[in-house]
């Protein structure tokens, strides 16, 4: 695996930064940087938590594409950038509730990450504020070469980050967390999985939003459950009409649970079955 907790700023950040430090390393993540093997694809997680990162970089697909050199996950704890006695949050000037993160930490974070040469990067703050984070721009980050992903926390994130630096806001929906880590950990796993390597082609062709529709039903042994039986259709060896009744089922669930996705793409291939 290549996910490397990174430090940015003075040295000395404290106790806790250590202790943290410590605890995502013991998770499975010592000294994974590949040096010797260039990823595809550069991730930086900018965080006040970094172990909470730790499971998920370990395992599934994240980690095999880790394994596989496909993406470089870097995690870079907030409070190594602090100087002195500073804070990573502060409160709102003008007065209000909750605690705001301070920009001079997250520019002191950001400027060497922006610094380094990449033609295609995206700087993502995850905040409920932003754009809603889709299949398609899953795609997107995927094809780039280094993607920052900055999580807000508290009250929100200083307003002079979107005015100093090129950032894209994006949300996962119309709710409140406590932070940012879950959404990223969200895109992080929606952006590697679509990375050439990270999985079968044919899975990927054929999950929900890749066509534009949801992904037809599926099933497994028992074929007949407390009285529900698998479709005949899917038994009878029909390659044909098992494609045609799964296109003919993708279309009839995206316009019940998603109508806002549309008719069902025209452009859809028939999903090959299984054996």
């Amino acid at each position: 695996m290549a996910a490397t907790p990174s430090s940015n700023g003075p040295a000395g950040p404290g106790r806790r930064l250590r202790q943290r430090s410590t605890i995502v390393e013991s998770m499975g993540m010592p000294g994974l940087r590949r040096e010797q093997q260039r990823a595809m694809l550069r991730v930086d997680v900018v965080t006040l938590f970094p172990e909470l990162f730790a499971p998920q970089i370990a395992l599934s697909i994240l980690g095999r594409a880790l394994e596989r050199g496909l993406i470089d996950v870097r995690l870079h704890h907030l409070l190594d950038a602090l100087e002195g006695r500073e804070r990573a949050d502060d409160t709102p000037f003008g007065g209000g509730p909750g605690m705001v993160l301070r920009i001079e930490p997250l520019a002191r974070v950001l400027d060497p990450l922006l610094a380094l040469p990449s033609q295609r990067r995206a700087l993502v703050l995850l905040t409920p504020a932003g754009r809603r984070f889709t299949q398609a721009t899953a795609q997107r980050y995927s094809e780039l070469e280094h993607v920052i992903l900055v999580c807000g926390h508290y009250e929100g994130v200083d307003e002079r980050l979107t005015q100093l630096y090129p950032v894209e806001e994006v949300s996962l929906g119309d709710f409140v967390l406590t932070g940012g880590e879950i959404p990223a950990m969200a895109v992080l796993d929606a952006t590697a999985r679509l990375l050439p390597g990270a999985i079968t082609g044919d899975s990927l062709e054929h999950e929900s939003f890749q066509g534009g529709t949801l992904d037809h039903p599926v099933y497994t042994r028992p074929h007949t459950f407390r009285g529900l039986e698998t479709p005949p259709v899917l038994l009878s060896g029909d390659h044909a009409a098992i494609a045609a009744w799964r296109r003919e089922e993708s279309r009839r669930r995206t316009a019940a649970r998603r109508p806002d996705l549309g008719a069902a793409g025209e452009n859809e291939k028939p999903t090959p079955p299984g054996d």
